[in-house]
Protein backbone atom coordinates (compact mmCIF):
# COMPACT_ATOMS: atom_id res chain seq x y z
CA UNK A 1 0.00 0.00 0.00
CA UNK A 2 1.68 3.37 -1.09
CA UNK A 3 2.48 6.22 1.83
CA UNK A 4 -0.37 8.21 0.07
CA UNK A 5 -3.36 5.59 0.81
CA UNK A 6 -2.40 4.90 3.95
CA UNK A 7 -2.59 8.81 4.87
CA UNK A 8 -5.63 8.96 2.84
CA UNK A 9 -7.56 5.56 4.73
CA UNK A 10 -11.58 6.07 5.43
CA UNK A 11 -13.08 3.65 7.50
CA UNK A 12 -16.61 3.45 8.14
CA UNK A 13 -18.59 1.06 10.27
CA UNK A 14 -22.33 0.88 9.62
CA UNK A 15 -24.89 -0.24 12.69
CA UNK A 16 -28.40 -0.20 12.34
CA UNK A 17 -30.91 0.27 14.81
CA UNK A 18 -34.79 -0.20 13.09
CA UNK A 19 -34.58 2.64 10.40
CA UNK A 20 -32.06 4.63 11.99
CA UNK A 21 -28.53 3.89 10.36
CA UNK A 22 -25.44 5.16 12.49
CA UNK A 23 -22.44 5.80 10.25
CA UNK A 24 -18.89 5.65 12.02
CA UNK A 25 -16.31 7.24 10.17
CA UNK A 26 -12.51 7.08 10.50
CA UNK A 27 -9.45 8.75 9.67
CA UNK A 28 -10.00 11.69 6.76
CA UNK A 29 -12.44 12.03 4.46
CA UNK A 30 -10.56 13.92 1.26
CA UNK A 31 -10.07 13.03 -2.28
CA UNK A 32 -9.65 10.25 -3.42
CA UNK A 33 -11.90 8.03 -0.61
CA UNK A 34 -15.01 10.06 -1.10
CA UNK A 35 -16.70 7.60 -3.71
CA UNK A 36 -16.04 4.95 -0.74
CA UNK A 37 -17.94 6.89 1.77
CA UNK A 38 -20.66 7.73 -1.04
CA UNK A 39 -21.39 3.98 -1.87
CA UNK A 40 -21.30 2.76 1.44
CA UNK A 41 -24.00 4.94 2.56
CA UNK A 42 -26.06 5.02 -0.27
CA UNK A 43 -26.43 1.52 0.24
CA UNK A 44 -28.02 2.37 3.91
CA UNK A 45 -30.58 5.02 2.68
CA UNK A 46 -33.13 2.53 1.16
CA UNK A 47 -34.59 1.19 4.16
CA UNK A 48 -33.93 3.95 6.81
CA UNK A 49 -35.71 7.42 7.91
CA UNK A 50 -32.34 8.69 9.47
CA UNK A 51 -28.83 8.44 9.46
CA UNK A 52 -26.40 10.01 11.68
CA UNK A 53 -22.66 10.73 10.76
CA UNK A 54 -20.78 9.97 13.56
CA UNK A 55 -17.90 12.16 12.47
CA UNK A 56 -15.56 11.51 15.88
CA UNK A 57 -12.62 10.36 14.92
CA UNK A 58 -12.79 11.86 11.45
CA UNK A 59 -8.79 13.68 11.58
CA UNK A 60 -9.24 15.63 8.53
CA UNK A 61 -11.70 16.72 5.33
CA UNK A 62 -11.84 18.89 2.08
CA UNK A 63 -13.71 20.17 0.14
CA UNK A 64 -14.02 16.77 -2.15
CA UNK A 65 -15.20 15.54 1.61
CA UNK A 66 -17.62 18.28 1.72
CA UNK A 67 -19.15 17.91 -1.59
CA UNK A 68 -20.01 14.17 -0.61
CA UNK A 69 -21.55 14.83 2.35
CA UNK A 70 -24.00 17.44 0.51
CA UNK A 71 -25.08 14.60 -1.75
CA UNK A 72 -25.41 12.32 0.58
CA UNK A 73 -27.73 14.78 2.00
CA UNK A 74 -29.52 15.25 -1.17
CA UNK A 75 -29.92 11.84 -1.92
CA UNK A 76 -31.01 11.28 1.77
CA UNK A 77 -33.58 13.98 1.30
CA UNK A 78 -34.70 12.77 -2.14
CA UNK A 79 -35.67 8.84 -0.77
CA UNK A 80 -37.45 11.03 2.49
CA UNK A 81 -34.53 9.95 4.81
CA UNK A 82 -32.59 12.96 7.39
CA UNK A 83 -29.34 13.27 7.26
CA UNK A 84 -27.50 13.99 10.67
CA UNK A 85 -24.53 14.88 11.69
CA UNK A 86 -22.72 14.05 15.61
CA UNK A 87 -19.41 14.83 16.94
CA UNK A 88 -18.27 17.22 15.07
CA UNK A 89 -14.29 17.82 15.04
CA UNK A 90 -13.70 21.74 15.45
CA UNK A 91 -11.89 21.93 11.79
CA UNK A 92 -15.18 20.22 10.50
CA UNK A 93 -17.21 22.60 12.00
CA UNK A 94 -15.24 25.54 10.80
CA UNK A 95 -15.57 24.53 7.38
CA UNK A 96 -19.14 23.79 7.53
CA UNK A 97 -19.21 27.49 8.62
CA UNK A 98 -17.33 29.24 6.86
CA UNK A 99 -19.48 27.79 3.65
CA UNK A 100 -22.65 28.84 6.19
CA UNK A 101 -23.87 24.91 5.37
CA UNK A 102 -23.75 24.26 9.31
CA UNK A 103 -27.17 25.46 9.41
CA UNK A 104 -28.49 22.91 6.44
CA UNK A 105 -27.17 20.17 8.62
CA UNK A 106 -29.01 18.63 11.99
CA UNK A 107 -26.57 18.07 14.40
CA UNK A 108 -27.90 15.87 17.05
CA UNK A 109 -25.45 16.40 20.02
CA UNK A 110 -22.30 15.23 21.03
CA UNK A 111 -21.65 11.52 21.74
CA UNK A 112 -24.94 10.30 21.83
CA UNK A 113 -27.43 9.67 19.78
CA UNK A 114 -31.38 9.08 20.84
CA UNK A 115 -32.96 6.40 18.70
Amino acid sequence: MSDETTVNRLNVDIDRDGTTAIVKCSGKLVAGVTDFLYAEVSLAIPGSTRIVLDLSELGAMDSMGLSTIIRLYVSARSAGCSLELINLGKRVRQLLGVTNLLSVFTTCGEHRVRM
